[in-house]
């Protein structure tokens, strides 16, 4: 048995159609599962609730053999360690009380480097980790540098104002990785009944790419112009301010304040920690579709 959180989101969503095709026993966790494909939701067992209830995840839990764990931290959490230390928890003992064997989480780069304990959000992530490797499970945490699929986000503005904006320099070279290669991989750990110990995952894709470079492949595959602009961090902060409390607002800042100085960096890639798609070929595939 597979328990399955946050299974209406873009990884979760991805990551039930490789499972539900190796015909995996799934369990999702869902707090609104009218939002499941209806297909979907004939094939898997579901327990209603958040998974930071610990009522929820005690009854989702039993018989597991393993956890899938994403995050999406509440944006009026009191404090970034609230939102992810604090949710996870009931789930850290619920997953040892049953006695599952692995959990795969989603959690974000910067373990060991200078950033690790300002980047706001990541520094959350990782402290999310730090539950859930004293659990007693067995542990894969996939460390993610920025999502490509992100700039779904500014669907509108790249439809209809030819830019999208972020507070990277736009010279500044990063990994991106595509939310389906992420939930490939998710899969195959999850499905893989062999591998032991805590260990971190970097995801990393194909190439570093900054965002100006980004601009020319989407102005060529959407066959118009399409500018980078750079946010001030002030400007990004009244943004996230915008449906967040303060902290939470503010650890959104942090995040982006310390990848812009390095935070995704720290990890070099490897044939083991690239995955396949290309930032073009999502352009081609995901974005060009969305902008219409």
């Amino acid at each position: 048995m597979i328990v399955v959180t946050a299974p209406t989101g873009k990884i979760g969503g991805q990551l039930l159609d490789h499972l539900l095709q190796a015909d995996a026993e799934i369990r999702v966790i869902a707090r609104h599962p009218e939002k499941l494909d209806p297909a979907v939701r004939e094939r898997v067992e579901i327990v209603t609730g958040s998974h930071g209830d610990p009522e929820v995840v005690r009854k989702a839990f039993v018989g597991a053999d393993a956890v899938f764990w994403l995050l999406l931290v509440d944006p009026q959490a009191s404090s970034v360690e609230s939102g992810f230390v604090d949710f996870t928890k009931p789930a850290a003992e619920a997953i040892r009380e049953h006695g599952v064997a692995r959990v795969v989480s989603i959690s974000g780069l910067g373990r060991g480097t200078a950033y690790e304990k300002r980047a706001g959000i990541v520094t959350g992530s990782l402290a999310m980790d730090d539950v859930l490797a004293g659990s007693g499970a067995h542990l894969r945490s996939l460390m993610m540098p920025g999502f490509m699929d992100n700039l779904l986000w500014q669907t509108e503005l790249i439809k209809n104002q030819g830019f999208f904006g972020d507070p990277q320099p736009g010279d500044l070279r990063l990994p991106r990785v595509a939310t389906r290669d992420i939930a490939a991989v998710a899969a195959d750990l999850l499905l893989d009944l062999e591998w032991t110990g805590i260990a971190e995952v970097p995801v990393l894709g194909p190439e570093d790419l900054s965002q100006n470079e980004m601009a020319a492949i989407m102005s060529e595959v959407l066959g118009r112009r399409i500018e980078y602009r750079q946010i001030s961090y002030d400007d990004y902060r009244a943004m996230m301010a915008q449906g967040r409390s303060e902290p939470i607002a503010e650890g959104m800042v942090e995040m982006a304040i310390a990848k812009a100085e390095g935070l995704d960096q720290g990890a070099a890639r490897t044939s083991q920690n690239s995955t396949p798609t290309s930032f073009r070929q999502w352009c081609e595939e995901v974005l060009k579709p969305a902008v219409g």
